[in-house]
């Protein structure tokens, strides 16, 4: 599972650019793990709607590993991963999202949802509808659908999850078949 959801994620890096695809692949394993958990934080959408590579490319303006983790905790970054025990953050990087986590857990696993809508009429004071895009390659491998993916013709399977939030919490967790 976690080379699947490596590779899922890595499609994801390329789509970023040449220069930042090579340099994540330089990364040792433990630092490809945080950044690939944390990217999410660093693709904030700019006043259109797109997401902006600058804070990517500022990462990777860093030279040394020390240089990077020490951005990472300037930026108020480093604790969104490492606040998590050694066995949920390995869980993050598995993509093994479960009921029980809060939603920067999914979103370090998953990336930003494709839909996110309120639920009104809940028992929670807060919640919310995730929905993610998932394909299945002819490799069997099963990761998150990426805009703009190749993948997504030569897929063989595809399906959505819809994760029910509230309160910031996963309380519900359904798969559904089918073209979106």
């Amino acid at each position: 599972m976690r080379q699947t959801f490596l590779l899922a994620l890595l499609t994801l890096a390329m789509s970023t650019g040449c220069s930042i695809s090579s340099k994540i692949k330089k990364l040792d394993e433990e630092e490809y793990d945080h950044y690939m958990a944390l990217r999410v934080y660093l693709d904030r959408p700019d006043a259109r709607g797109e997401r902006s590579k600058d804070e990517r490319k500022a990462y990777f303006k860093n030279k040394t590993r020390e240089e990077r983790d020490q951005w990472l905790k300037d930026k108020g970054l480093w604790d969104k991963f490492y606040q998590y025990d050694a066995h949920i953050r390995e869980k993050i990087v598995q993509g093994a999202v479960q009921v029980g986590w809060d939603k920067h857990m999914v979103y370090q696993s998953w990336g930003m949802p494709f839909v996110r809508r309120k639920l009104p009429g809940r028992q929670a004071q807060r919640s919310e509808l995730f929905v993610y895009r998932f394909e299945v390659r002819k490799d069997g491998v099963h990761q998150v659908w990426v805009k703009g993916s190749k993948d997504n013709y030569k897929a063989q399977r595809l399906y959505t999850k819809e994760l029910i939030v509230d309160d910031d919490k996963i309380t519900e967790i359904k798969e559904r078949e089918g073209q979106w």
